[in-house]
């Protein structure tokens, strides 16, 4: 998500990455950060549970009494490895498993390694955390009253599942502020995913009707070619 802040975009990544590499020693990433900004239309808004090691297996989902102790993935990043928690807190927060899901694979164009994530942030403080992009900002919005309100954004990287779990919620209460019915030309799913991207003000916006600008048409497009394959990965 961008929230209407710039990342590095995608050539700018390979260049964070290769100094990355030098500076840690690490090789495991191979993209960018939370570089499709929102259009400069109204006012932008600010989006858990336990961790396996890696990727958890796509047939079962954490517990959500009790969460275990999160542990640093690793490994190449598959969205689809995370479509039993995508279900789990899809349901939990009453929003749309598969467009819970085509927001991981929006979002996956940045190296989802925490090393990479925590240098990248250094740099540039207001920088997203974990596999949805999310924001400090809006990860503390989302917490209060919520299953993962004991949670800290700096976990995210180390736990994907947190951050699906939070990137639910975000979408539930973006969903909340939505008009019944929107004059645009845009189903709901589209709309959240565009307040995820560019933030409640500009979500309202776009459900008036205001025109798209290209970076978030940009991510609406890249939405709806990911819908498909985030409708089977959560079958």
């Amino acid at each position: 998500m961008s929230e209407g802040k710039k990342g590095p975009g995608r050539g700018g990544w390979l260049v964070i990455i290769a100094a990355v590499v030098i500076g840690l020693g690490l090789v495991r990433g191979n993209g960018h950060d939370d570089a499709t900004s929102a259009d400069p239309s109204p006012s932008a808004a600010a989006p858990s549970a336990p961790s396996s090691g890696g990727a958890p297996p796509s047939g079962t989902a954490p517990s959500a009494g009790s969460p275990a102790a999160p542990s640093k993935p690793s490994g190449p990043y598959d969205p689809a490895d995370y479509a039993a928690p995508v279900r789990q807190y899809a349901a939990e927060a009453g929003v749309d498993p598969q467009l819970l899901m085509a927001i991981l694979y929006n979002e996956s164009y940045k190296p989802h390694d925490p090393e990479l994530e925590r240098a990248w942030q250094r740099s540039k403080p207001d920088a997203s955390f974990g596999i949805a992009n999310m924001h400090r900002a809006a990860f503390d919005d989302t917490k209060p009253g919520r299953p993962f309100a004991s949670r800290q954004w700096e976990e995210l990287p180390d736990d994907r599942t947190l951050a699906v779990q939070a990137a639910a919620w975000h979408l539930h209460d973006l969903a909340a502020q939505l008009p019944a019915h929107p004059s645009a030309p845009l189903t709901r799913n589209e709309l959240m995913a565009l307040g995820y991207n560019a933030g409640a003000g500009n979500m309202l916006a776009f459900a008036r009707g205001v025109k798209i600008g290209s970076q978030a048409q940009s991510y609406l497009d890249r939405l709806r070619d990911n819908w498909a394959k985030s409708g089977a990965a959560v079958k």
